[in-house]
C-alpha cells in the first residue's frame, strides 16, 4: 500500500515509534529510525525492518537539539530524495506533583513532546510542498484531551500537540499534505513500564495497583491498546484513503474519553 514511499519515524528505536516502523515498513515504505539505545539492538531492528524489501537507515539525532532535527531531516531526502510521511513520536515522561516537578525535567519533556514536532514540521513542510504531497502524523495522547494528576508537563505538551496539529493542518491543507494526531490510550511500552514504576511511587501504591487501579481503570475495555491496533491506523492516514482526514485528533483509548 505505501511502496515507495518514504518515512521519518522519531523515538523509532523502541516502543510505539518502533511499532510504527515495523507497520509502515511491513507496507513497503522505506524508514529513517531516530531515537537512543543500545547500538547493536538498533541495528538489529534496523535489519529487520530491511526484510520487508525496503531501506531503513539510522540517524540519532537528539531530539532537544534543532539543528541536529535538521539534519535529520536532511538526511532524509538527500537519501531517499523525498519525505512523504514525518510521524513525530518522540517522548519522554516524568510523574511528580507540581510542586516538587524538577525544572530540568519540564523543559526536557517540553522539548522532546513537543518543540521536537514544531522543528521537524518545519523543515519537512517545503520539501512536500514541493512534491505536492505529504503525511504528517503526531503522536498525541489521550492526555492532549484530558488531563490526570502528576502529569504536568507531559499534559501540557500532549495538549500543545493537538493545538500544533490543528495549525499546521490549515496551512498545509491545500498543498496536498495532512497533518492529524493520533491518541492513545495506554500501551504496554518501555516509557509506560517507567510510568508504573514513578505513579506506585507518587501515590504510595504497587505497581499491579497502578496498572489495575489507575492506568486500565481509565479505559473501559481494561485492556491495553496494542502495536497493531496503532498501525492499522497510521497506515490508513498513509494511505490514498486517508487523505481527507486532516487536522483530527484521533483518539484509540478503549473508551476512556468517552466517559
Amino acid at each position: 500500500m505505501l511502496q515507495g514511499k518514504n518515512a521519518i519515524i522519531t523515538g523509532s528505536t523502541s516502543g510505539i515509534g518502533l511499532g510504527f516502523a515495523q507497520g509502515l515498513a511491513a507496507q513497503g515504505a522505506n524508514i529513517v529510525m531516530n531515537g537512543f539505545g543500545d547500538a547493536d539492538e538498533i541495528e538489529k531492528n534496523r535489519l529487520q525492518l530491511e526484510q520487508h524489501g525496503v531501506k531503513a537507515i539510522y540517524n540519532g539525532a537528539d531530539m532537544t537539539k534543532p539543528a541536529e532535527i535538521a539534519a535529520l531531516v536532511s538526511e532524509a531526502k538527500e537519501t531517499f530524495g523525498s519525505i512523504d510521511i514525518l510521524v513525530n513520536n518522540a517522548g519522554i515522561q516524568k510523574v511528580s506533583p507540581i510542586d516538587e516537578f524538577p525544572d530540568d525535567k519540564w523543559d526536557a519533556i517540553i522539548a522532546i513532546n513537543l518543540s521536537s514536532a514544531f522543528h521537524t514540521i518545519k523543515h519537512s513542510v517545503p520539501i512536500m510542498k514541493s512534491q505536492g504531497s505529504g503525511r504528517i502524523i503526531n503522536l498525541a495522547s489521550v492526555h492532549g484531551l484530558v488531563a490526570s494528576p502528576f502529569k504536568s508537563a507531559y499534559v501540557a505538551a500532549k495538549h500543545g500537540i493537538i493545538g500544533l496539529t490543528k495549525t499546521v493542518a490549515l496551512e498545509v491543507a491545500e498543498y496536498g499534505i495532512t497533518c492529524n494526531a493520533i491518541c492513545p490510550g495506554y500501551v504496554e511500552t518501555p516509557l509506560v513500564a517507567g510510568q508504573i514504576t514513578d505513579t506506585a511511587k507518587a501515590r504510595g501504591m504497587t505497581e499491579e495497583e497502578v496498572k489495575n487501579n489507575v492506568m486500565l481503570k481509565a479505559q473501559p475495555t481494561k485492556r491495553f491498546i496494542t502495536y497493531d491496533q496503532l498501525n492499522g491506523l497510521i497506515v490508513y492516514l498513509c494511505s490514498e484513503a486517508g487523505a481527507g482526514a486532516n487536522g483530527a485528533s484521533i483518539n484509540i483509548d478503549g473508551g476512556w474519553v468517552a466517559q
